[in-house]
């Protein structure tokens, strides 16, 4: 599977190579934002809001990781369904050998979820952006 060499091994360092990888697409980046309440008072947070900055166009990205099979993912559902209550368009991008088969196909079918292998062409897509970086003037094409 493309994108092994930057497997990810925890949560918190799912969150830290979602924010270098927009980085390096000149998105900007911030990190727990705030955006509310919940239905029980709680705080609500976005993991990670993009924007890019010419077209101030935002996506808010949820994490999760799931390392072994647990009981984490039962709170996927919920998680989609509070991405619906966000004030912009939101993802989540998933990671880790956890999640069952079962899980997979419903964050994949519910267009709402990306694995973190795939988010580079998910985010160049969505914003915009091109595919990969130009070559310098002059360089061979590789077409010869």
């Amino acid at each position: 599977m493309p994108g092994r060499a930057t497997a990810v091994f925890s949560g918190d360092e799912l969150v830290q190579q979602v924010r270098q990888l927009a980085l390096s697409l000149g998105l900007q980046v911030r990190t727990q934002v705030r955006v509310a309440r919940r239905i029980w008072g709680a705080v609500r947070r976005i993991d990670i809001v993009l924007t890019h900055q010419e077209t101030r166009r935002t996506l808010g990205i949820e994490c999760k990781f799931q390392g072994t099979q647990g009981t984490a993912e039962e709170k996927i559902p919920s998680t989609i369904q509070d991405i619906a209550a966000w004030p912009i368009r939101g993802l989540v991008v998933f990671a880790g050998e956890g999640f069952t088969p079962n899980m997979r196909s419903f964050l994949i079918a519910s267009g709402k979820a990306v694995e973190f292998d795939e988010l580079r062409d998910w985010l160049t897509l969505y914003f915009g952006l091109p595919e990969k970086i130009p070559e310098e003037p002059g360089a061979p094409d590789g077409d010869d």
